[in-house]
This record gives C-alpha cells, sequence and structure tokens, in this order.
C-alpha cells in the first residue's frame, strides 16, 4: 500500500502543474487540448497499455478542482467523467480498444449523450435496432467539441447499450445551446436512423453502469464547485487587505471578518463532503450514490452563495466585465442544476428514511 504522505507529495505537485498550465493559458480561449494529452490528464485512469497513468478517480478529482479554480474553457472535466468513464465500462473490443487509446493521445474527442438536467439513470431517450440509432437528448455536455459520440441506447430486446456514432454521419444532427456559462458548451443531439459505428454491452449491469456514470458526471461538477469556492475566498481576502476605506483596509471591519468566515465554513464543510465521495467512488464503495449526492447538493449550492458574496464585497469592481467575478459566478450557477440539482439530490437522500 502506497503512504499517504507520498499521495499528498503526488497530488501536490499534480495540483501545482495544473495551476501553472492552467495560469499560463488566455481565460477568453479553449485550454489547448494536445497539451493535456501530453501532461497526462486524458489517461490517469486509463491502463497503462492504452499509455495511460492506471491510476484513480482520486487523481483526476485534483485536477478537476483547478480547473474550477481557474474557471478553464475546456471539455476536459466532461470527458474524463463521461467520456473516458463510458469506455471504461464497456468490455475491451478492438474499435473500444482503439477509441480509448486515441482519447489517452489526445486525437479523440469521446462525449457521452445524457442529458445534464438528470441525475439518475433514467431510460435512455435512444433505440438501437438493426445498427441504426433513432432518438433525441438535449444540453448534452461538450457536445459541439465531440470527435465520437457514445450514446446509451435500448435494443428491440429492451437490453441496455452503448453505441458509437462519429458526427457528421447521415441523420446525426448537433446543435449548440446557450448557456449563462461561456466556458463550457452545451448541446442538442438528433439521431434519426443514424447508422452507428459500433455498439458494446455495459458491465457488469448496464443500469448500475448508467447510474455510475451520472454519480462520476455530479462528483466532477462537485470538485469544479469547490475550486471556484475556494478561488473567491483566496480573491475576497486578498481584495480586502489592499481595499481602503475610511483610512483603513475594509478587511479590519467586522462585518467582512464574518463574511469572509462564513465563506470558509462552507467551503470547509464542502471539502470533507468532496473529498469522502471522492474516497467511495475511487474504492467502489457501496455507499457512493449518497455520499455523491451530498457532496452536490451542498458544494454547487455553495459556491453560488461564495460566488455572489464575493461579488458583493468587491464592491463597484466586482459588478464590472472587467473583473472576472462573474466568470466565476456564471459557471457556479450552471454547476448547480447540471446532472440534479441541490433539492433533487436531497430528494434522492430522503429515500434512504422512506426506504426504512
Amino acid at each position: 500500500m502506497v503512504p499517504a504522505t507520498e499521495f499528498a507529495e503526488l497530488h501536490g505537485e499534480l495540483r501545482q502543474v495544473a495551476r501553472d498550465l492552467l495560469g499560463r493559458s488566455d481565460p477568453a480561449r479553449a485550454v489547448d487540448w494536445a497539451t493535456m494529452a501530453r501532461a497526462g490528464w486524458l489517461g490517469l485512469e486509463v491502463g497503462v497499455e492504452y499509455d495511460g497513468a492506471a491510476a484513480t478517480f482520486t487523481e483526476v478529482a485534483v485536477l478537476l478542482g483547478e480547473i474550477g479554480r481557474a474557471a478553464a474553457c475546456t471539455a476536459y472535466p466532461g470527458v474524463a467523467a463521461l467520456g473516458l468513464g463510458a469506455l471504461l465500462a464497456v468490455a475491451p473490443d478492438p474499435d473500444r480498444d482503439h477509441l480509448l487509446a486515441e482519447s489517452v493521445s489526445g486525437a479523440a474527442v469521446p462525449v457521452t449523450v445524457l442529458d445534464s438536467r438528470n441525475m439518475t439513470a433514467a431510460k435512455p431517450t435512444f433505440h438501437l435496432a438493426g445498427g441504426h440509432l433513432r432518438g433525441d437528448a438535449d444540453l448534452v455536455l461538450d457536445a459541439p467539441l465531440a470527435t465520437h459520440l457514445l450514446v446509451p441506447a435500448f435494443t428491440r430486446d429492451g437490453s441496455r447499450v452503448l453505441a458509437m456514432v462519429i458526427p457528421g454521419t447521415p441523420g446525426l444532427t448537433v446543435s449548440a445551446r446557450p448557456a449563462v456559462d461561456h466556458t463550457r458548451r452545451l448541446g442538442r443531439v438528433h439521431a434519426d436512423n443514424v447508422r452507428a459505428a459500433a455498439a458494446w454491452d455495459l458491465i457488469p449491469d448496464p443500469r448500475t453502469a448508467l447510474g455510475h456514470l451520472y454519480d462520476r458526471a455530479a462528483l466532477a461538477t462537485a470538485c469544479d464547485s469547490l475550486g471556484i469556492s475556494e478561488a473567491m475566498l483566496e480573491a475576497t481576502v486578498a481584495y480586502t487587505k489592499v481595499r481602503h476605506q475610511f483610512g483603513c483596509p475594509i478587511g479590519t471591519f467586522q462585518a467582512v471578518q464574518h463574511a469572509c468566515a462564513d465563506m470558509l465554513v462552507d467551503i470547509t464543510v464542502a471539502r470533507q463532503l468532496v473529498a469522502a465521495a471522492i474516497r467511495a467512488m475511487a474504492t467502489n464503495d457501496p455507499g457512493t450514490p449518497t455520499a455523491v449526492s451530498m457532496a452536490k447538493s451542498h458544494t454547487t449550492a455553495a459556491a453560488v452563495h461564495i460566488a455572489g458574496k464575493a461579488m458583493q464585497l468587491h464592491g463597484g469592481i466586482g459588478y464590472t466585465w472587467e473583473h472576472n467575478l462573474h466568470t466565476h459566478l456564471k459557471r457556479a450557477t450552471l454547476n448547480r442544476s447540471l446532472f440534479g440539482s441541490p433539492a433533487a439530490h436531497r430528494r434522492r437522500l430522503a429515500t434512504r428514511y422512506l426506504d426504512r
């Protein structure tokens, strides 16, 4: 077993590399995909036989938090949580193995077609018959950026499979959808008798596998929101030290101190909930859905509150387009609704008591 101190050092180095890479990127443009591939980000959970690192979701979560902190424009969270997660949820197959290797190298951008408004494995909205796909899904994360679409679908006998289709295939329409957050891309995917390039069985159980994908997506969103919250608190504390009013820094005012303390309390709780969910996810703990819902419901709601409070404490400059606070606030707002609202996840948690 690897000592905890070595894991802490590894995560610290990974976090610093991510901050350096994201810090050099233009906030208004997407982070270079090839650069992330060369850094090994795309292969963290993938086996060494595909040039991956054979790590766990724990290491992916470190990067997800840093991407949220930087409010980076990239498809990495969706691809890491859903695209690669879906490919790892099917049995080895020549087509699947080739796509997995291309994804690790950065040559492919696999996107799983799931409605981001959902939070659980509802029935797929696509049907596969005779190798042809029909169906529709809206608000699919990163759909306009995909080189390969991975579509959960029903077959004629009622079983669930994962179909692969290539954008540009006749009958397939991928249209961009507007979003409050300009750092992410959402799209609508419509298939009208589209020829599937491949179809794979989900393992070990299709329903469980789809539910696991939604949990991965929800946890990735919670990690992103935690990064947003930490960035907003750091920016606010730094600003209150240099902004003077009545001859002294506004950070000396009790009301400002209390507001920052409340932000810190919310972040501290969020860190514990997210860390518990990450451990559960990485170890395939049976309590993963519960841990994920606890992290998602608290962290994404707290991020919106913290970003709003940061804007207020920055005063007039916080409300201008010149400051990047609005970018983090909009990103936090979208995170709150992605893959289940806080209220929806609390309802999921409440079913534990109804079952008793």
